[in-house]
């Protein structure tokens, strides 16, 4: 009788252990695999509200420049005008984030360290991160 316990309980124990690895197994994956890739009015959501909440940024436009979140309104404003013309993010900063309608003078993003890059590569590179997680 003692026997056939202590085998019946490192049966339990050893079931135990391949129970709770699977499914410490399938958790970790469960929400990668179940994660839909985002729509492209989301992308460009993400896009306009990483500068809306970009720290210390200024956005260059039309001669001035404009805090964080006035970019992010006039972009917004830009994209309600465009309407359906624009259909994915790429679009969205080739055709509205990138440049001026009315002057055609490329718009620019300064750091608060100083330094400042084109916006169409600052946008190309939020892209590249948010299509990336």
């Amino acid at each position: 009788m003692m026997q056939y316990n202590k085998r019946m309980g490192l049966k339990f124990w050893l079931l135990l252990g391949v129970i709770l690895m699977s499914a410490m197994a399938f958790s970790q994956t469960t929400p990668m695999a179940s994660r839909k890739p985002l729509t492209e009015d989301q992308k460009i959501e993400a896009l306009i509200a990483g500068v809306e909440k970009a720290n210390g940024i200024q956005f260059f436009r039309n001669g001035s420049y404009h805090d964080a979140a006035t970019a992010a309104s006039h972009l917004r404003l830009k994209r309600k005008k465009a309407g359906s013309a624009v259909k994915t993010a790429a679009a969205f900063i080739d055709k509205l984030a990138t440049k001026s309608s009315m002057s055609g003078e490329e718009y620019r993003i300064r750091y608060a360290n100083g330094k400042e890059v084109k916006a169409r590569d600052y946008f190309y590179a939020q892209l590249n991160a948010i299509e990336s997680k």
